[in-house]
């Protein structure tokens, strides 16, 4: 018989590594062009039609699409949603639930270019404790899935939302949490950065929104979607508060567009600010980019929370300097961070 075809637009992405030497991590350049491909027409169900992006296949990762089974909805971020999945047959994942991140249904090209980002950062980066891992990812024929380690406890910010201090006599409702426990947690934090900064992996958008909660209460960096390569300017710019994490950026980040491990510190900085005071919104009264900018220039910095330690606070407070040099390492963070433990225990 002779073979029927058919023509049909796909959106190919591509993937191209950075090779600057100076740095560890290849940041990618993710591009997506449409192209008209030739198919032959089969008589049963062609799945291909309903494919509107053609993913790389890196067959290192790739994991066959009948072997994660989907299930409820855990969360939802800018450009993804995250599903709780039940891997078959997964080596070393057997019976245990796994994470899967993966586009809205109202994605757009940029949303895809994100994901698939931070699909390729994530294979670049090696297992560490503090650092979720990538499993492995679908990325032939049907959406992209990107397969993470499942966080039982979901991320910091609204774990902490669950927790009062262990000396409050308020909101007694809630779960009693420790100065010792939350210092940890920031020291956890720190260790992972540390391993990053040593890569030369930069999060960009360090936030306790960011950070998993995995069983034991181990804290995992996640969300490396913007541990990207920023080159366009504009996209600061022209986005709201709600979707560029201003009030964690760095004055040179919001100035220059500038980012490097000094401008995590900054951000880790917040993030240290949302642990003691159980995950308030930092800079409630800021509007826009501008107004952050120029509310840091004149010197203000978030104030010290009603339960934190002065050894805590300091430690914010060399997050915050504006001269990127005189802004502690993570390598002297998490020493810093120990130092405020023992404190404790003195």
């Amino acid at each position: 018989l002779k073979k029927k075809y058919y023509e049909r637009w796909v959106k190919v992405v591509t993937v191209t590594k950075n090779q600057d030497s100076t740095e560890c991590v290849h940041m990618p350049k993710v591009s997506i062009q449409k192209q008209r491909i030739r198919m032959v027409q089969s008589s049963c169900y062609d799945s291909a039609l309903f494919v509107e992006y053609e993913y790389p296949v890196d067959l290192t990762w790739e994991i066959k699409r009948d072997r994660v089974i989907l299930g409820q909805k855990l969360g939802e971020g800018a450009f993804g949603k995250i599903m709780l999945a039940e891997p078959i047959g997964l080596e070393g994942e057997n019976n245990v639930p796994v994470a899967v991140k993966m586009l809205k249904d109202n994605h757009s090209d940029d949303d895809v270019k994100d994901l698939v980002s931070e699909l390729e950062i994530m294979k670049m980066i090696e297992r560490h404790p503090n650092i979720i891992s990538l499993l492995g990812c679908c990325s032939n024929e049907g959406p992209l899935y990107v397969i993470m380690e499942y966080a039982a406890h979901g991320n910091l910010r609204n774990f902490l939302h669950g927790y009062r201090f262990e000396e409050s006599c308020e909101q007694r409702d809630k779960k009693a949490i420790s100065m010792h426990r939350l210092i940890t947690f920031a020291l956890q934090i720190a260790s992972g950065m540390e391993y990053l900064a040593s890569i030369k992996c930069i999060h960009r958008d360090l936030a306790a929104r960011n950070i998993l909660v995995a069983e034991g209460y181990v804290m995992k960096i996640a969300d490396f979607g913007l541990a990207r390569d920023v080159q366009d300017h504009e996209y600061y710019r022209k986005m709201t508060a709600g979707k560029v994490p201003i009030r964690w950026m760095a004055p040179e980040s919001l100035e220059d567009f500038f980012f490097d491990s000094r401008t995590d510190v900054w951000s880790f900085g917040v993030l240290l600010w949302e642990i003691m005071t159980l995950g308030a919104q930092p800079y409630l009264n800021v509007t826009s980019w501008e107004f952050q900018l120029q509310y840091l220039k004149q010197g203000n910095r978030l104030e010290k929370p009603a339960q934190c330690t002065d050894d805590v606070y300091d430690v914010m407070r060399g997050c915050w300097q504006v001269t990127p040099t005189q802004r502690p390492s993570f390598g002297e963070i998490l020493q810093h961070m120990k130092f405020c433990l023992d404190a404790l225990n003195t």
